[in-house]
């Protein structure tokens, strides 16, 4: 059953904005937006959402499809008086050009308890569990990364394309996957999740930490598939944006012929990041064109993306590649890998940049858990799961190993860690069987497996 609105709000509400073609001309020219959510009062210089406000194009903002949503209104203060809530994740589109977009949402109920997970984009964590009691509000920001897939021309005589050469994943049965398209959506999650108000603002100087990799790293676009990429956002601060570019299938040759590694120099600025690791495609033989040996052409490649970040004034950092779930007979991870691990922290040597030894880390967490739990860090269901791709506690897992890293090594970025970080001990994980993190609905598109 739909909420009831309340027309003669509404009705003010969109008067501000003209008519409905100066709306849409509104949100589509638009870098910075302030949404009040609900169905009462609307603040002064808001603009009204109500559950029923489907996405269009010509509007430029709007829900997604999915279950519909509630509108609860307890008066008095127009921002915080009415909110919108589900017991089932439903997200929120706007239309907006590539950048980083500082997101500030007012999360909270006066007349009751809320549990709000807020995700971006393809599924990445932005916000964890925010819990407020009757009467509490809370204001939080973070920023998050919106790009497309066009790439700057190259200079005059030189080759290259005009767009990333996606695949059938990225161009799914529903559409561009949702870190491609035209839109910044946010996913609002949880038991109770109360979204009084959510403001949008593009910015130039939030710190892009740029993200090169494979199906172990990408923003995985349905359950139960998860990769570290998609966990890093929620542990750095909102003057942090995560933008990552790694996908699944990719060699380090291949993220160069595709145009991958043009698009996100493209953005890059001084003062970014680079994280590559890739591996788990680079050592397969059988793939004519992609294989290369670990002591040489890997090696190359590994060189040339160091190379391109610094050239911008960028850091790179390398790690090497996460282990699969291999255990020998004596409960060790076996090395599936070869000389790839190994091959990466020479190159960070011999480049003297910062090296994280995910292949290390990974097998110390798989280790902790044993062949029993083990299982339960990877995706699939019962006894079916997957020996290389992550859930959302695996992936999770392996984010905290990768900012644990990036501290070890000294790097300004872990000034902007969150300050609830304290450290991460692969040895000493969370535990499998009670850590929780709502799953999302959202869109159905490939499954995310490699080429």
């Amino acid at each position: 059953m739909r909420p009831i609105v309340r027309p003669s709000a509404r009705a003010l509400a969109y008067a501000a904005f003209g008519t409905g073609l100066a709306l849409a001309a509104h949100a589509a020219e638009a870098t910075s937006f302030k949404f009040d959510f609900g169905s009462g009062a609307v603040a002064p210089g808001y603009t009204a959402v109500t559950p029923d406000l489907a996405y269009s194009a010509e509007r430029g903002f709007g829900f997604e499809p999915g279950p519909l949503a509630t509108a609860v209104d307890r008066g008095g203060d127009p921002l915080r008086g009415d909110f919108i809530t589900s017991d089932q994740p439903f997200s929120f589109s706007v239309q907006v050009p590539e950048g980083n977009y500082r997101i500030t949402v007012i999360l909270g109920d006066a007349g009751g308890e809320s549990l709000t997970t807020v995700k971006a984009e393809s599924r990445r964590l932005m916000l964890e569990k925010v819990s407020t009691k009757q009467g509490q509000f809370e204001t939080r920001s973070f920023t998050v990364n919106v790009r497309n897939a066009k790439v700057p021309p190259p200079p005059l005589n030189a080759p290259g394309g005009d767009h990333v050469e996606l695949n059938q994943r990225e161009n799914g049965p529903n559409g561009l996957v949702l870190h491609w398209d035209d839109k910044l959506t946010l996913e609002f999650n949880n038991s109770r999740p109360c979204v009084c108000a959510v403001e949008l603002t593009k910015v130039d100087d939030a710190i892009t930490v740029f993200v090169a990799g494979d199906s172990t790293v990408t923003d995985q676009p349905r359950e139960p598939g998860n990769s570290w990429g998609q966990m890093l956002p929620r542990f750095f601060k909102s003057n942090v944006a995560i933008a990552n570019h790694a996908e699944s299938g990719e060699t380090l040759k291949s993220f160069i012929t595709e145009l991958r590694l043009d698009k996100l120099l493209g953005q890059m600025k001084p003062g970014d990041y680079l994280l590559v690791q890739f591996g788990h495609n680079d050592e397969k033989v059988s793939w004519p064109q992609t294989y290369v040996e670990a002591g040489t052409t890997y090696r190359a490649y590994l060189k040339v993306f160091v190379a391109e970040a610094r050239r911008r004034g960028a850091i790179p950092v390398l790690c090497s590649p996460v282990q699969r779930r291999q255990f020998d007979a004596s409960g060790k991870i076996r090395n599936s890998h070869g000389d790839y691990p190994a091959a990466v922290r020479q190159v960070a040597q011999e480049e003297n940049v910062a090296f994280i030894d995910l292949a290390g880390l990974s097998a110390t967490l798989y280790e902790t858990l044993g062949p029993q739990k083990s299982p339960l860090a990877f995706s699939g269901y019962g006894e079916r799961r997957d020996p290389t791709h992550h859930n959302n506690y695996g992936s999770y897992e392996i984010a905290k190993c990768v900012v644990a890293g990036l501290k070890a090594n000294g790097l300004d970025l872990a000034k902007s860690i969150v300050d609830d970080f304290t450290g991460f001990d692969p040895a000493q994980p969370d535990e499998v069987e009670t850590w929780t993190i709502p799953a999302s609905l959202g869109r159905l598109n490939q499954a995310p497996r490699d080429k």
